[in-house]
């Protein structure tokens, strides 16, 4: 949570340094927004059985979705980038390998024992049997942070850096681009 926060603010010092103002990202309006509210809650829930493993695809799913249906705005072909290589590990390893280097160099080795006695459908401690482990969580970013995330993650937190710089450029507005349109041209 403390990288989507850090992304977040990096989106809007880059957007106030490149002349935008937050008052503008109340126009964007990303289409299908339920899709990635539906998908990100569906993460949260742990259900028994191999149910947390559907519902975690199933949410992967819809977030792809979404990213789709923004493509046009700047930031999503990122975002998309990132959603579908975590999927792609997930989807090959039933949930998201994390390697236990990547743990101990982040500051977290406390979660070592409940990783490896309650393996779960989003985390499950690196094998020998994980395949494409260059995608899993392996990247570790240590104190204050201290969390472990995979290229994808990059790419997802970056593109929602970009959504924000992205949407806080001034736009003129369809009557002032009328009027620009419309004022006489001096010739020099």
């Amino acid at each position: 949570m403390k990288l989507v926060a850090i992304g977040l603010v990096l989106g809007v010092v880059v957007g106030t340094f490149r002349g935008g103002r937050l008052s503008q990202l109340s126009e964007l309006k990303p289409r299908y927004a339920a899709l990635a509210f539906a998908g990100l809650l569906l993460q949260s829930v742990n259900p028994p059985g191999s149910w947390p493993l559907v519902l975690l695809i199933l949410s992967f799913v819809l977030l792809t979705a979404f990213a789709l249906a923004n493509i046009r705005i700047v930031g999503f072909a990122a975002i998309l980038a990132g959603v579908v290589l975590n999927f792609a590990v997930i989807a090959i390893n039933g949930g998201m390998p994390v390697a236990r280097e990547a743990i101990i160099a982040s500051g977290q080795e406390g979660t070592l024992g409940p990783l490896l006695e309650h393996p779960g459908a989003k985390h499950h401690l690196a094998g020998p049997d994980d395949r494409m482990l260059f995608l899993g969580d392996v990247i570790a970013v240590p104190a204050p942070v201290s969390q472990v995330i995979s290229v994808g993650d990059l790419f997802t937190y970056g593109g929602m850096a970009m959504v924000i710089a992205g949407a806080m450029r001034r736009r003129p507005s369809p009557s002032r681009l009328s009027a620009l349109a419309e004022a006489p041209r001096v010739q020099v």
